[in-house]
């Protein structure tokens, strides 16, 4: 029965791990009902005075969310929530990566021992943050590629003799997602009475596109000091177009190399997993008592550093 201790008090410890960020996600959790709408349909919260509209209960955070505000951690997680369109909270997807790192602490510690469960809460709590990396490089090249479209539908749109405001109706009717959703949020916002400026500047915000970010400077200084935002518009989507092009030319030049990277740091990774589950104790002598741990700990930090730098090479900024 003794054997089986630390195994015990392993499993226990991941479950109280759970339950307690669980009660945290349930009971601290406060959001104000009505300022969560007006922030999903205009991109931030509209009311400047809360405590003329909410009761006092409700305009109290979650200690979660004032604990993560507290390190910056709170904003740049919503942030890149935002960014690969992900309806999570923070608390939620804080408690997502706490959940698959002690799942990975339990089955490392049950299968090997307690080291081989850090490793492995390591990497299973690093898996959610690849992904929302994933999914937020793939929904900015996926709306990147839309904007000379939309710089084309744009310009047409204003001389023809529509309004601005007119025109971005026209782009969310015309245009697909993710910039129809964009660009769908600000129409929303405006109409709900954020300034133009002040919704597009939010959406380049949210967004986190530079080429995005130069078009809303353009219609910000244009609707400042007037001139002939369509011939800008146009000039704009011409230089977008040349870079979107000359971005095509480089991957297809650096495919090689970074397909090399992928298998380089994916292939040892498989191997190993592959032999732990053929043969345990052949593996596991790694990971005995020792001088010997150094070997897989120095293995992973080459791995990593060498993606590092085949990555740092073959992403050529244009």
């Amino acid at each position: 029965m003794l054997a089986y201790g630390p195994i015990i008090a392993s499993l226990l410890a991941g479950v109280a791990v759970v339950l307690v960020f669980w009660a945290g996600w349930v009971l601290l959790q406060a959001r104000e009902a009505v300022g969560n709408r007006l922030e999903e349909l205009g991109g931030r919260t509209m009311l400047q005075s809360p405590a003329a509209v909410y009761p006092a209960e409700q305009q109290e955070e979650s200690r979660l969310k004032q604990l993560f505000s507290r390190f910056g951690i709170g904003s740049r997680i919503s942030l890149a929530l935002t960014r690969a369109d992900l309806p999570l909270t923070v608390v939620e997807f804080v408690l997502i990566v706490v959940s698959a790192a002690a799942l990975g602490f339990v089955g490392g510690t049950v299968r090997l021992s307690p080291w081989l469960g850090l490793a492995l809460a390591g990497v299973f709590g690093a898996i959610p943050f690849v992904y929302l990396g994933f999914r937020r490089r793939r929904r900015l090249r996926q709306l990147t590629e839309q904007i000379p479209d939309m710089l084309t539908l744009l310009v047409g749109a204003l001389r023809a003799g529509y309004g601005l405001s007119q025109a971005l109706e026209i782009l969310v009717e015309r245009m697909g997602p993710p910039l129809s959703t964009e660009i769908n949020r600000v129409t929303r916002a405006i109409s709900l009475g954020l300034p133009l400026k002040q919704a597009l500047q939010d959406m380049a915000e949210r967004v986190g596109s530079d080429d995005l970010s130069l078009i809303v400077i353009a219609i910000t200084v244009q609707y400042d000091i007037g001139g002939n935002l369509a011939e800008t518009l146009e000039t704009i989507g011409d230089t977008v177009r040349h870079r979107l092009r000359i971005l095509r030319d480089i991957r297809v030049l650096t495919a090689q190399q970074r397909f090399t990277g992928y298998v380089l740091a994916v292939l040892p990774v498989g191997v190993a997993l592959l032999l732990f589950v053929i043969n345990p104790e052949y593996i596991g002598r790694l990971f005995e008592p020792g001088m010997i741990r150094l070997l897989p700990i120095a293995a992973v930090l080459l791995q990593l550093l060498g993606f590092f730098i085949i990555s740092r090479i073959v992403d050529i900024e244009v």
